[in-house]
């Protein structure tokens, strides 16, 4: 027999080497596998039902969002200054009506808080009805849910009943006098989105319905309106709505001209800063006497002064050809409101020692124009 070469001995012998170690490192992997499958059925039995439901459940929450979102987008639930700027007169009102050396009724904020929140999503579904063919042309708005077929009109139709059923439930926790004064205001939320195809002041019709707060919050808290301190602040409330709207409608005016669409935008044009700069004098000078016919402290007529500076900052650093520009300026609105309120809160508290030394101040002429007859003696009878 010939002799095997030893180069042979050795490759067998490394072949060997190497299928064994395979074979080792196989039953290690084997044995791991095996080890976490016994400890999975065996410690953790309800973890495993509940990967087999996972999948189930999130379909279901998907299906869910899904359904639910562009109901959402309709109340533009993500964009919440309309609500902030819809609430802001409503609170001015009711802390101006409070006692001297008051905070203003926690109550009722929180009421015409989620009026608000609601009327404002409910207005929201008022307009994409009325502007559904508009909207699909303008580039802004093409993606709202019913410009854009998400929804049909019959389901907004169903979801604006269940808006305003919320709201009548929130309007009906006030006095009677609140609830007409409230319901008389319907007609301006239904009737604004037309006001754009007829007239260049649409944003005016949207200043008379947004500051109805202002008339209603007084009246809630006390049965009746004070038409002197409460018609200023209204008016002053809708010189507002026009500087900020105005700044708004100034994104889409491009569009706005291609589809034959009004705006005070429109009508202003390159004299937008001196209309509004008019507008922004008329609501100081109302806030002024608002605060005159309230008996108003230094913290009311500085928190005005502040909401000048800012208006006047608005405006003159506008650029009104720049939309995000546009945007930003409007959104800075809600600060408006927030500083004017604040304002008034402190303004109110301040009061006490002014209304506390009044019945002294009242009392001392007539304590002075008092005069004391003289006393003749009683005639004497004899």
């Amino acid at each position: 027999m010939s002799a095997v070469p030893a180069r042979v001995f050795i490759g067998l012998h490394t072949h060997a080497h190497a299928y064994r170690k395979q074979r080792m490192l196989m039953q290690q992997q084997i044995n791991s596998w095996t080890l976490h499958q016994r400890m999975t059925t065996t410690t953790l039995p309800a973890s495993s039902n509940e990967e087999g439901k996972a999948p189930h459940k999130s379909s279901l929450l998907q299906e869910l969002a899904l359904a639910t979102k562009p109901y959402a987008q309709l109340m533009r639930i993500d964009r919440p200054i309309g609500t902030y700027l819809l609430f802001w007169p409503c609170g001015w009102s009711i802390a101006l009506s409070a006692d001297a050396g008051c905070w203003p009724d926690l109550t009722m904020l929180g009421l015409f808080a989620t009026g608000a929140l609601i009327m404002r999503s409910a207005g929201c579904t008022i307009n994409d009805m009325w502007d559904k063919d508009i909207d699909a042309k303008v580039e802004r708005t093409r993606g709202r849910p019913l410009a854009s077929g998400q929804i049909t009109q019959l389901d907004a139709i169903v979801f604006l009943s269940a808006q305003l059923s919320l709201g009548l439930l929130v309007l009906v926790q006030l006095n009677w006098q609140s609830i007409l004064l409230g319901a008389s205001s319907l007609g301006l939320v239904i009737t604004y989105p037309l006001m754009k195809r007829v007239t260049y002041w649409p944003q005016l019709v949207l200043g008379m319905c947004f500051n109805w707060g202002a008339l209603l919050g007084w009246c809630a808290t006390q049965g009746s309106v004070n038409w002197e301190a409460c018609l200023p602040l209204y008016l002053s409330g809708v010189c507002w709505t026009i500087v900020y709207d105005t700044i708004y409608a100034h994104q889409d005016k491009l569009d706005d001209l291609q589809i034959g669409v009004k705006s005070t935008a429109l009508r202003f044009g390159e004299n937008t800063k001196v209309w509004l700069s008019g507008f922004t004098g008329a609501m100081l000078t109302g806030l002024s006497a608002a605060g005159y016919a309230c008996d108003q402290t230094l913290p009311y007529y500085g928190a005005v002064g502040i909401v000048g500076a800012h208006l006047v900052q608005q405006i003159y650093s506008l650029n009104i050809d720049n939309p995000t520009d546009c945007a930003k300026k409007f959104l800075s609105n809600q600060q408006v409101g927030l500083i004017l309120f604040l304002g008034i809160v402190l303004g109110t508290l301040l009061k006490s020692d002014d209304t506390k030394s009044k019945p002294k101040a009242q009392a001392s002429p007539a304590t002075s124009a008092y005069v004391q007859l003289p006393q003749s003696k009683p005639d004497v009878i004899s």
